[in-house]
């Protein structure tokens, strides 16, 4: 008996024994493929770990470790089911000492260089191998381009534009342009595009194709541009060319630079990582850790695809990739000066953790959620297209599960976003379901630093996030910005009071931005723009651009502070469901296109306006107060309010004002923070405060008409440069109304001729002779030309 009971407890002891049991397998730059990847005889490349680790996968736990130096991968790493773990015995790669392994998707050259002219140096490179970036001791360089590179002018378009950059006359001094590319800003710096040399005609103009990057095809600015990879532009230090056909490398080293003992590294790979799952098999259970990702190439003129009435099109792809994925991980990695997306969590993904990582001097985005359009209900794609009430499928939520979901971003450090591409974001979302983004730091990005786009299907919690020094060279957009273009959004036919839901079938969970910091300086420290539905907004500290809600329905804001700024109502739906209460604002609401008789299902009450007045005219502010806040030390940041402040009065509450941004020690010390402004108000809002009430607006044809100031322009989707005259009011029985013209019509011009304010186009008017004239006007952002007759 004591035999049979002794057998039986080794058996036990055994199965824990090996259920327990963690295998660990050994790479280093310096072992073979032929060792068996232990610690003193590791394996030499990711490929053969990868080969070991599957053979034990869904039987033990799997840790790859990886010493320090750098991994050179001639071919993506592709993680298929095959590869994944389970819970109890996950699959873990990590670097040996986090920051010291490095996983490369370029390579290094050995060159010998020698003298060209004017201070560039020539070296023949490899046959066959295609240069898109060169970097040079870690640093990446740039194309040789015209108009050089200025790090001095962060915020014009690509630190460096000419109107003339591909004219005719430019294009004379050059040979073969073919291969070069051109950057241009959207005509309304909504993003931009690139488009690709394919030579020069007969007549020497330069000939090209692409711009298919942004999903609002309104052409190119007319001053913005940038053109690269010309060879005869290479003039400035830190400037390379290669010479495909020659295979010759030219470079222009900057004073401190030695070729003879640089390193020298180009990119081979778009993608370094690529996990390959579907919803029945996914990729389960794995953990990248601690590694840097350097050498992912450039994938703008790859970025094609539209998403839903957005104002992007993406390329589906990063340099991590993860399609089909349960339970990943990607933990305290340094993207560093990847060319495209950084991580792209693409379809079906479940629980994905990204979390410690430092994203920095991206091409593309940070990071992107990023879901099925098919899983989508009658989703369109341009801008200006409609659906039907009568049409649609009115059911609640997605046709499939093809999406990402669950999915969170926690405590990395992401900046210098945007540095090819000029429409991306830091952490970008976009038909996905309850994405977490919580304690991150991201500045200095083209764009925004979160964008959301679209209602798709909501439930995301963005929460304790420091988000500062965005839309740095375009327009119109904000810190957090945010669509929703979904199938309520000016459908046909579509009446709130018969269809109480249908703005909640797509944006069907509440999304939440709370206890977190903004602040834009070229737009809205949160936008929620064009049908943003179903928010709860709460608990935020705005440094500069203040508060915009767009269309829309159920956004609720309480408990914010705008510094120098106020809330920004834009083109509001009656019946909206909206309430903004209990917040700090100093001055005097900016609404655009709001109705003016009472507003129903709305509520604008209970808040504090500093150094401004009430907005009572549409029923509003009934309780709200006009007093001095007393922050308690507004110089370093801290705005919470003193004990008896009149603040706490409508029923506000401080918040925490330490605890914005990254928490992770190595990210924080590094990590910037936003200027914190001398409190008073904006020039442009002093500017505007003058006069309580707009003078009388004129009157042409029985409408009232009026010029635009400052953020009205964002309202009709125009800029300031385009100017406008805005019809505020046409009566049913007016002329202008007969020919055709309706409220909120922005009229651009006259027979061609562009109008700026109400006293020229009325001057302008007068001085034609003609019975009729040929306006150019602006309706639901679609710009069409009408004859008026006189």
């Amino acid at each position: 008996m004591k035999k049979i009971i002794s057998i039986f407890s080794y058996l036990l002891l055994g199965s824990v024994l090996s259920t327990a049991y963690a295998l660990d397998i050994y790479v280093s730059p310096n072992g073979a493929d032929t060792n068996k990847g232990t610690a003193d005889k590791p394996l030499a490349t990711f490929a053969a770990a990868q080969q070991k680790a599957r053979k034990y996968t869904g039987k033990e736990s799997v840790t790859i470790y990886f010493a320090d130096g750098v991994y050179y991968l001639p071919e993506t790493i592709v993680f298929t089911p095959k590869d994944s773990g389970t819970e109890k015995q996950p699959i873990r790669y990590c670097a040996q000492n986090e920051g010291k392994a490095v996983l490369s998707g370029g390579m290094a050259l050995d060159l010998k260089w020698k003298p060209y002219q004017n201070g560039i140096y020539q070296a023949k490179t490899p046959k066959g191998i295609v240069i898109d970036q060169v970097f040079v001791d870690g640093q990446n360089q740039r194309m040789a381009r015209y108009p050089n590179y200025d790090a001095s002018k962060k915020t014009d378009a690509y630190q460096g534009y000419a109107a003339d950059a591909f004219s005719k006359e430019r294009a004379a001094g050059w040979k073969n342009p073919k291969g070069g590319y051109i950057h241009a800003m959207h005509s309304k710096r909504w993003g931009g595009y690139h488009y690709i040399i394919t030579g020069k005609n007969a007549g020497g103009e330069v000939t090209y194709e692409g711009g298919w990057q942004n999903n609002r095809q309104l052409g190119m600015h007319k001053e913005y541009r940038m053109v690269e990879n010309i060879f005869e532009e290479l003039d400035a230090p830190g400037e390379w060319f290669h010479n495909q056909e020659t295979q010759t490398l030219y470079y222009k080293p900057e004073a401190s630079t030695n070729l003879e003992t640089a390193k020298i590294e180009v990119v081979r790979l778009k993608q370094l990582i690529d996990f390959k799952g579907t919803i029945k098999q996914p990729v389960k259970h794995i953990t990248l850790q601690g590694f840097v990702v350097k050498h992912a190439a450039r994938t703008f003129m790859e970025t094609k695809e539209p998403m839903v009435r957005s104002d992007w099109t993406i390329f589906r792809g990063g340099a991590f990739m993860l399609s089909g994925t349960e339970e990943i991980q990607i933990l305290d990695c340094e993207f560093d000066q990847v060319g495209g997306n950084a991580i792209f969590v693409n379809m079906y993904n479940r629980n994905t953790l990204i979390k410690g990582n430092h994203i920095h001097h991206t091409g593309a985005s940070g990071v992107c959620f990023v879901g099925d359009p098919n899983a989508l209900r009658d989703p369109l794609f341009e801008y200006g297209e409609k659906n039907e009430v009568s049409k649609i499928d009115k059911t609640p939520g997605p046709k499939t599960e093809n999406y990402p979901a669950l999915g969170v971003v926690e405590d990395c450090l992401i900046h210098n976003i945007g540095t090819v591409e000029r429409q991306p974001a830091g952490v970008q979302i976009e038909m996905a379901m309850e994405i977490t983004v919580r304690d991150c730091s991201i500045y200095d990005c083209a764009r925004s630093g979160i964008n959301i786009g679209d209602g798709a299907f909501g439930g995301h919690l963005i929460e304790r996030c420091d988000v500062f020094n965005t839309v740095l060279e375009t327009h119109d957009h904000g810190s957090f910005n945010s669509w929703g273009r979904d199938r309520y959004w000016r459908l046909k036919g579509f009446d709130i009071n018969e269809y109480p839901e249908l703005p909640f079938a797509d944006a069907m969970k509440t999304t939440i931005i709370r206890n977190s910091r903004w602040r834009c300086d070229h737009g809205w420290d949160i936008d929620l723009d064009d049908g943003s539905t179903n928010y709860d907004i709460y608990n935020n500290l705005m440094l500069s651009g203040g508060l915009k809600l767009r269309e829309g329905y159920r956004r609720r804001a309480w408990n914010n502070i705008t510094v120098n700024n106020t809330f920004h109502p834009h083109v509001w739906y009656e019946n909206s469901q909206d309430e903004v209460f209990s917040n700090i604002f100093m001055f005097k609401y900016q609404g655009v296109k709001v109705p003016t008789a009472q507003n129903p299902g709305k509520l604008v009450d209970k808040n504090l306006i500093f150094n401004s007045e009430l907005t009572q005219i549409f029923g509003w502010d009934e309780h709200s107060i006009v007093a001095d806040p007393q922050f308690i030390d507004p110089k370093n940041g801290d705005f919470r309010v003193k004990e008896g402040s009149p603040a706490l009065s409508i029923g506000f509450k401080n918040f925490p004002m330490d605890q914005f941004g990254v928490k992770k020690a190595s990210l924080k010390a590094i990590a910037k923070t936003p200027v914190i402004p001398a409190l008073g108000v904006s020039e442009e809002l002093k500017k505007k405060g003058k006069t309580k009430k707009r003078s009388n607006n004129s009157t042409w044809l029985g409408a009232s008409i009026s010029g635009l100031s400052g953020m009205e322009f964002s309202a009709y989707g125009v800029s300031k440069e385009d100017g406008g005259i805005a019809l505020k009011e046409v009566p049913k029985d007016s002329q202008a109304a007969k020919a055709g013209l309706l409220e909120g019509d922005l009229i651009l011009t006259v027979n061609g001729e562009k109008v700026v304010n109400d006293k020229k186009f009325l001057k302008l008017l007068k001085s034609i002779n003609d019975s009729s004239v040929i306006l150019k006007i602006v309706r639901e952002q679609q710009e069409m030309e009408i004859k008026v007759s006189l």
